[in-house]
């Protein structure tokens, strides 16, 4: 019988230098599977609020008239990684995938750095906030090494080293470069709408505002979204903690969960092919910075 805490003693008895990906496994997969799908959802959001990387995602349309394809299509190719590694056949052609749609845009460096931070910093931050126990030192060393690795084979440069300069880099570079963008705002509630939408209808307007509520301020601000209420948020962020802490209190998952096994995955009823993912260039359209998504690979089906 596993134990609730015999996972995070496997953790601790790892190198996150060269055991990387299996800590990030039992993390993502055994340990925090909803935080880490909740958590990946808002670092992709964060990089809404840099006018650069929302007005661009708002003229190629994908997250705004594709909304849901654009959702499954990045949960997959990241997941491609996360479960066959990044040197099998399934990682690599997901890895070559995702270059090969990036190079079709004209995206800055600073840009592609800042996304790979949001990957590292935002899952420790929300797991801290609201996970049945915090993040260990050891998890957080072994992301920074695991996006490190995606980082370098996308061909990103000057990739911070350690979590703490992962950290810093995304603040400094959220302080310099958050701010309104009306495309960005159209991308912002085109999302919040679809998050809504994977809940019976009625509920829609009530998760609209727990969405909102569980922003922080500096991205209210981005996208010019009202202050919500005090006893609103207050609520909200008592619920989440809440789970997390009746998630304690259950049996330690015994199978693993990625995110080709999320019901929020809608687009692919009858199973998928990671190299038969994602969409292609808009013509005309260059720069998006966050293009994280599209084919690559051998035969994955659901």
């Amino acid at each position: 019988m596993v134990k609730r805490y015999d996972r995070l003693q496997q953790i601790r008895r790892l190198d996150p230098e060269k055991d990387f990906l299996t800590i990030y496994r039992l993390s993502a997969v055994y340990e925090f599977p909803w935080d880490y799908t909740r958590a990946l959802e808002l670092a992709l959001y964060r990089t809404y609020a840099v006018p650069s990387i929302g007005r661009l995602l708002a003229r190629t349309a994908e997250l705004t008239d594709r909304t849901q394809k654009r959702y499954d299509d990045t949960a997959l190719l990241l997941d491609a990684i996360v479960e066959h590694g990044f040197d099998s056949d399934v990682g690599r052609t997901a890895v070559r995938r995702i270059n090969q749609m990036h190079r079709s845009y004209d995206i800055s460096d600073d840009d592609m750095r800042y996304v790979l931070c949001t990957f590292v910093v935002t899952p420790k931050r929300w797991i801290d906030a609201y996970g049945w126990r915090r993040f260990s030192q050891h998890e957080a060393a072994a992301s920074a090494v695991y996006y490190r690795t995606l980082g370098e084979r996308l061909g990103v440069k000057d990739i911070p080293g350690s979590y703490e300069e992962f950290a810093e880099c995304l603040d400094s570079y959220e302080e310099a470069h958050f701010g309104w963008d009306e495309g960005a705002r159209r991308v912002s509630d085109a999302t919040v709408d679809l998050m809504a939408s994977w809940y019976p209808r009625p509920l829609a307007p009530v998760l609209r505002t727990a969405t909102v509520a569980l922003l922080d301020d500096s991205l209210l601000k981005a996208f010019g979204y009202e202050q919500p209420h005090a006893l609103t948020r207050t609520l909200v962020r008592r619920a989440v903690r809440l789970r997390g802490r009746a998630v304690r209190l259950l049996p330690p998952r015994t199978t693993p969960h990625y995110a080709r096994q999320n019901r929020e995955i809608k687009g692919y009823p009858h199973g998928y092919r990671v190299d038969e993912l994602g969409t292609r260039p808009v013509p005309g359209v260059r720069g998006c910075p966050v293009r994280h998504v599209d084919p690559s690979a051998a035969p994955q089906a659901d």
